[in-house]
């Protein structure tokens, strides 16, 4: 067994952040799902610019395509929802002999209506209904319009990949989104069982910020509170959809919402190139994992059942930090702020490059 697959024995999902038609055509990705245990596959602006920038095979569709579509953003949306169907028929077999819990394939809305609630939701439905998978995920920010979209996009029925959450809140209004927008789709009598939603909590930005705001006196709390998060993040989730808050609509055949931990890569490179991975590895969780990450884990991680180990230590972590004046989550809306901002970016080169 790989290294890799051996994360699967603790019940945590590898799930690839990348996606080209580079590495579905060549079996690379194929290849990562046999031998691996690689489980989903998720998808951004940042990530399409590279594949599309580099990839040759994207080039004739992409001429064809600037003939025939005027409008910039759909002219990327055609260019690259093929491989997003794509990935999702290659992981389809796993979807279906997992009953629904893997083989998942996420697509962002648009980065430019972060703020708009009602553009969100459209987007989602558009999206959700083009792509035409059951196993897709429409990936939505965690911002306030967001927390909006993502309950009525629920409750419409569709896979939600939330993402760019990094604080303690954050974590809070998104299950809390997830199970009212359950609860409204069961209240209509509408069947909520096959409904998927993974909550996507950055890890190493955390740390980046941090530690630089850390105190001389606090220096042991270095590369230490982003892990520590996580395992408080992974306590809410236990007492969120493991009690009696959640029972009802468990009983009625819904899954919790799953934590996904990401931006996996160690940023520092005084950290341990693999930390985030082997440090959160826990049941019913996802790790998101880039390129990098993965070929150093295959290399030398180390699979063990780290997630709920020492959650005393976690805690105690997270009240030294609050001490020393240094608020999670209003250092986890600075870190979605700057998110936004590289998201919007990302998708403004996106953009550039197909116009």
């Amino acid at each position: 067994m790989s290294r890799l697959a051996a994360i699967s024995q603790f019940g945590q999902q590898v799930w690839l952040d990348n996606l080209s038609r580079h590495l579905i055509e060549t079996g690379r990705l194929a290849q990562w799902l046999n031998d691996d245990a690689i489980a989903g596959v998720t998808s951004n602006p940042a990530i399409f610019y590279n594949a599309i920038s580099k990839d040759a095979a994207y080039q004739s569709d992409l001429a064809r395509l600037k003939t025939e579509v005027a409008d910039p953003e759909r002219r990327f949306e055609l260019l690259v929802l093929p491989d997003v169907r794509a990935t999702a028929d290659l992981l389809a077999p796993l979807y279906a002999s997992s009953q629904a819990d893997k083989g998942y394939v996420s697509f962002e809305v648009s980065p430019t209506l972060a703020n708009d609630a009602e553009g969100t939701v459209a987007a989602a439905q558009r999206l959700w209904a083009e792509i035409g998978k059951p196993n897709a995920m429409i990936k939505i920010p965690a911002t306030k319009a967001g927390i909006v979209a993502i309950e009525e996009s629920i409750a419409a029925g569709i896979n939600i990949n939330v993402t760019l959450m990094f604080s303690p809140q954050h974590v809070t209004d998104v299950f809390g989104a997830y199970i009212r927008g359950l609860q409204r789709r069961a209240d209509a009598g509408l069947p909520i069982d096959q409904i998927r939603s993974v909550a996507s909590i950055f890890i190493s930005r955390v740390d980046t910020l941090i530690d630089k705001l850390l105190p001389e006196s606090e220096a042991a709390l270095q590369g230490k509170i982003a892990i520590a998060a996580a395992k408080a993040a992974y306590i809410t989730w236990q007492e969120t959809f493991g009690g009696e808050a959640f029972a009802a609509l468990r009983a009625k055949g819904a899954r919790p919402q799953t934590p996904l931990w990401a931006s996996t890569g160690t940023k520092n490179p005084a950290y341990r190139d693999v930390m985030y991975v082997e440090e959160l590895i826990g049941a019913e969780t996802v790790n998101t994992v880039p390129d990098a990450t993965l070929a150093a884990f295959a290399d030398h991680g180390e699979a063990r059942s780290s997630l709920a180990e020492n959650l005393d230590v976690a805690v105690a972590q997270l009240a030294a930090l609050k001490a020393a004046g240094i608020d999670l989550n209003q250092a986890g809306e600075q870190l979605q702020q700057e998110g936004l901002k590289q998201f919007d970016e990302a998708f403004e080169k996106l953009i550039a490059l197909v116009k």
